[in-house]
């Protein structure tokens, strides 16, 4: 199976090491992105061509078909123009989550979908992975299978990472809303989708509250300068850009997006003159922190969703209520504890690897099923169920901008 890519940042570049482990059944005959340095390495990576490089969605997109499925990985704002194109080229694709900064353009993306189905029976499908990894599938499965009875409430704590959260949402792409969009859609909205997974009936109300505390000028201590390489506190503060993008291996995530010229010295001058060089209380963030949502489901089940940088780990974790038991959930490893007989019973998945809790793996995997079986019902997370998981998401940012309690259906109609 052929597979382009359209987007080779961090993110396009992670899904397609995945085909590597399957390449009896799918490989990246394509690349199109707009920095030559990463156009050239993700393409030496994967044994392209020439003649499949392109600079841009549209050179790829043009002339004959070059593929037999599509991965679009651009940035979240850049994702509408080449879904709809692949769509109704006659591409199968793989949408990178959100599917686009507003609800017109998502709803947009799903018609072109419904479109390309009809007329050219195409697969497609985003980017949700909680879905798809080993120890999610499990916890699915138990609550499916009644394993503490019926399920009456949930607590669903996304820990982003204290570090993680300073990379990317204060110094990184996604660090303003006018720039990307609001913290809750491009972080969080494949927590809120796997939420409405697990519960399996829709989302009645939502209210959310949250904002952005710490990383904030006033909180920036006394001595401390606008630039980490001009700090005075910068070998004691933990979050030195010097420590985390010069010192660090500049070939890996997250030091590798801070230039192309992996060298000392381009790494120097990219914290000298660029964002991620900036003090983490001093940058032009403004996305929040820290946010919590409500949630009613349509008979009863309520659920909490807490996003919050302020984690060691980088990982979700879980606790289910039922009428007979309740469940602990980490990515790796599940405990479920029986009311009547006080038994506990542990679930361990060892070392899952990285990417999701090892769901980058199993959501591409199941991609180049689906595209192979011409099976849409392969992807749990079709466009149709997107767009009904990321109506949620902007429901609940509406909530906490206006400190409501947001019918869901309405909102919808609205």
């Amino acid at each position: 199976m052929r597979i382009a890519l359209i987007g080779a940042g961090a993110r396009g570049s992670d899904l397609c090491e995945h085909l590597l482990p399957i390449p009896h059944r799918a490989g990246v005959v394509a690349v199109a992105e707009p920095v030559t340095a990463r156009r050239n390495r993700f393409a030496d990576r994967h044994g392209i061509p020439p003649e499949g490089r392109f600079e841009t969605w549209r050179d790829l997109l043009s002339g004959p078909v070059k593929a037999d499925a599509v991965i679009v990985a651009t940035m979240d704002h850049d994702h509408k123009e080449p879904a709809i194109a692949a769509l109704e080229r006659g591409y199968n694709l793989l949408l990178e989550k959100p599917m686009a900064p507003n609800l017109a353009d998502i709803v947009e993306i799903g018609a072109a979908a419904d479109a390309a189905r009809e007329r050219h029976g195409t697969v497609a499908g985003v980017v949700h992975p909680l879905r798809y990894g080993p120890s999610f599938r499990k916890l699915k499965d138990l609550v499916e299978n009644r394993r503490v009875g019926d399920l009456i409430t949930l607590d669903h704590v996304e820990q982003v990472g204290w570090w993680h959260y300073a990379h990317s949402y204060v110094r990184g792409n996604w660090r303003r809303e006018d720039e990307s969009s609001f913290m809750l859609l491009t972080k969080s909205c494949h927590d809120i989708d796997y939420l409405c997974y697990l519960v399996g009936k829709p989302v009645k109300r939502v209210s959310s509250f949250g904002g952005l505390s710490f990383f904030r000028r006033e909180n920036a201590p006394a001595a401390s300068t606008d630039r980490c390489i001009e700090c005075p506190i910068e070998p004691e503060c933990e979050y030195s850009a010097v420590r985390w993008y010069v010192a660090a291996d500049r070939e890996q995530w997250p030091a590798a997006v801070v230039a192309d010229d992996h060298s000392r010295e381009a790494h120097l001058n990219a914290i000298a003159t660029g964002p991620f060089g900036r003090c983490v209380w001093k940058s032009d963030n403004d996305v929040v922190d820290h946010q919590v949502v409500n949630l009613e489901f349509e008979g009863g089940v309520t659920a909490t969703f807490t996003m919050t940088a302020f984690t060691q780990r980088m990982a979700r974790r879980s606790r289910l209520h039922g009428t007979r038991g309740e469940i602990d959930f980490y990515q790796d490893g599940i405990q479920i504890r029986d009311f009547g007989n006080n038994v506990t019973e542990t679930i361990d998945f060892g070392d899952l690897g990285g990417g999701h809790g090892g769901s980058d793996y199993h959501i591409v995997e199941r991609f180049v099923r689906a595209v192979a079986e011409n099976n849409q019902e392969l992807i749990t997370t079709g466009i149709p169920e997107s767009i009904s998981t990321h109506t949620v998401t902007f429901a609940a940012e509406h909530a906490r901008l206006t400190g409501q309690v947001v019918d869901v259906q309405a909102f919808a109609g609205g």
